[in-house]
């Protein structure tokens, strides 16, 4: 174990010897990633050393959960490291410290709430590597292995609508159907289009980060998905939108041309011309908290809300 001021580090016996063509990159905070770095142990202890597995603790505070990464990591057949940072440092800053970490000269950046939904996951990429090594490429997601959970309906339905779609309908807009879940990067291309660590709190990050990338390199879209095991319970998704204007405005402001295109910019926008927002905005996002109504009135609930929220930016 090595230890420093605001991190420390532990590597597994499978570690220094390895000379990784991939690293796996798994940020996570208060996620649990253990389920994930065994499923990705299964595939990648069979690959000689060709992956390597880096996860990082973005400053959970959670003892007991770094312990049990921490015999995880070492447990591992795959040459694996686990950082641990002290204090939260944020999505962004978090996954540019995961590349500092890693060794390989090909990113995978997988989030610690997914699962691969198939035996030859990473034998995937390693073949796209081989073939074409793109410069970035996203292998997309899907809930086929996420349990029903009636107190996370709401992201169920909003991910099935618009996020869970194979890679032909996703190629339409590479950038803005793109995003860190499950993303492979050559690391030339992140030394120059690292994540922008002025994003706080949550959301799009990524999509800024693909829209930059994207100006410079072509953004691939694959199917070799993985599912979304973390959706967020109704109140927690809803909070992930309430901290979300700043980072859209901030995305809007950065890439004016891109995110004029996205419908809900151009709701935002329609919204903006509104008058009394305050007072009507807690009405929408009250609707879409309930459960009894019909899904698709909370999906359109929920998306107006959001929207009415990104009205104050835009």
């Amino acid at each position: 174990m090595t230890a420093h001021p605001q991190s420390w580090t532990v590597d597994n016996a499978a570690w220094p010897a390895a000379a990784p063509r991939l690293s796996v990159l798994i940020p996570f905070f208060r996620d649990d990633a253990c389920d994930l770095l065994t499923a990705l142990d299964a595939e990648a202890g069979g690959l000689d050393g060709a992956v390597e597995i880096v996860t990082l603790d973005d400053g959970s505070g959670d003892e007991a959960l770094a312990a049990r990464v921490a015999r995880t990591v070492t447990g591992l057949a795959a040459p694996a490291r686990f950082v641990r940072l002290t204090a939260n440092e944020g999505r962004a800053k978090g996954r540019n410290r995961l590349t500092a970490a890693a060794r390989a000269p090909r990113l995978l950046f997988l989030d610690a709430d997914m699962l691969p939904d198939g035996p030859q996951f990473l034998a995937c990429y390693l073949a796209l590597i081989e073939a074409e090594d793109p410069a970035v490429a996203f292998g997309g997601f899907t809930l086929d292995r996420t349990p029903r959970d009636p107190a996370r309906g709401l992201h169920r339905a909003l991910s099935l609508r618009g996020d869970c779609r194979p890679a032909h309908l996703r190629q339409l807009e590479p950038a803005k159907s793109l995003c860190t879940s499950n993303l492979l990067v050559r690391r030339e291309v992140f030394d120059v289009e690292a994540f922008d660590e002025t994003f706080q709190g949550w959301g799009w990050e990524d999509v800024e980060w693909a829209i930059r990338a994207g100006r410079r390199w072509p953004v691939r879209h694959i199917d070799n998905p993985a599912s979304h095991l973390g959706l967020d319970t109704d109140a927690a998704l809803l909070a992930k939108y309430d901290q979300s204007p700043a980072n859209f405005g901030r995305m809007a402001r950065a890439h004016p041309d891109v995110a004029a295109g996205f419908p809900v910019h151009r709701m935002a926008r329609a919204l903006s011309r509104l008058p009394l927002r305050a007072l009507w905005r807690p009405w929408l996002r009250r609707l879409a908290a309930v459960r009894a109504a019909p899904m698709p009135l909370r999906v359109a609930a929920v998306k107006l809300y959001r929207a009415a929220l990104y009205a104050e930016v835009v």
